[in-house]
């Protein structure tokens, strides 16, 4: 079964529950050198095969932001999937891109998560357990921007790290269907509002 997630043009998720944390560094271990991806909080466990289109998208969000965060001569430092959590925040996952602004820090500024197909685990939570201060979901092409303010999550219009970036630009070149073409599209419109 997990090698056919493994090779599959779709995206899939299965989710597990009342996993414990044993049962999941077990599991984490077996799938280790593949390209699955596990997420896990608090006993639910999603196994994820990322599609082709799911690691497009991550990356033309990253690509747009590196764009943008060079277009006004921010220090960004991108730390991409890295695995963050432990047993004790009783979460363990990766985002799909990650970003520290102006220095490195051990907790990423920015997280990104594509969601293509939605799981178990409540990904704003994860989060929010790790102290990332600003979540990006980019999912029905559309951008939806959380930061955190008094340790929960609230939905705002734009970034705070990045007030100024036009988040509706942003998302007509994120829908656009080649990735070189969006990129051009959007250094392009950001020269012309510069």
């Amino acid at each position: 079964m997990l090698e056919q997630l493994e090779t599959s043009n779709q995206e899939s998720i299965i989710t597990l529950y009342d996993i414990s944390w044993e049962k999941f560094e077990a599991i984490a271990s077996l799938l280790e050198d593949t390209k699955i991806r596990l997420t896990y909080l608090d006993g639910t466990l999603d196994i994820m095969s990322p599609s082709p289109a799911h690691e497009e998208s991550k990356s033309t969000v990253g690509l747009l932001l590196e764009i943008y965060l060079r277009h006004i001569g921010r220090r960004f430092y991108t730390t991409g999937g890295y695995t963050l959590g432990n047993r004790e925040d009783g979460a363990r996952g990766e985002p799909d891109e990650s970003y520290n602004l102006d220095f490195i820090k051990p907790i990423p500024d920015i997280a990104i998560e594509v969601v293509i197909t939605s799981g178990g685990v409540n990904k704003l939570e994860k989060y929010r357990r790790w102290g990332v201060p600003e979540v990006w979901f980019y999912q029905k092409q559309r951008v939806f921007i959380y930061h955190l303010q008094a340790s929960k999550y609230e939905q705002v219009d734009k970034s705070k790290f990045l007030p100024e970036l036009d988040i509706n630009l942003l998302v007509r070149c994120l829908n656009m269907p080649d990735q070189y073409d969006a990129t051009i599209a959007f250094n392009q419109a950001l020269q012309h509002e510069g």
